[in-house]
């Protein structure tokens, strides 16, 4: 049955199991970010500290943007469609 105007499709709001969740986990970020620090710095498979090493720049600065452009250097999309119309020559 559809929500009438007005009405919350999760009137409770966000379960407070995720809350709880999410501040247990902020309490071993220092903890968390040794260790990707440890890996990065220390660890045995490339994989690992490339891993390790996008995860810290991340957090600290971010995800990259990824701009979308037709050219690589910031140029245009085409957004456009040529139909050319054949005809057939005339039977005699």
């Amino acid at each position: 049955m559809p929500f009438q105007p007005g009405q919350s499709g999760n009137p409770g709001g966000r379960p407070k199991a995720s809350a709880r969740v999410r501040d247990a986990a902020r309490e071993h970020t220092e903890a968390a970010l040794q260790v990707l620090i440890d890996i990065a710095v220390g660890g045995t498979s490339e994989a690992a500290r490339v891993s390790a090493a996008s995860a810290i720049l991340d957090r600290g600065y971010g995800k990259p943007s990824q701009p979308v452009d037709g050219d690589g250097e910031g140029g245009e999309i085409p957004v456009g469609l040529t139909v050319k119309f054949i005809r057939p020559p005339a039977i005699p």
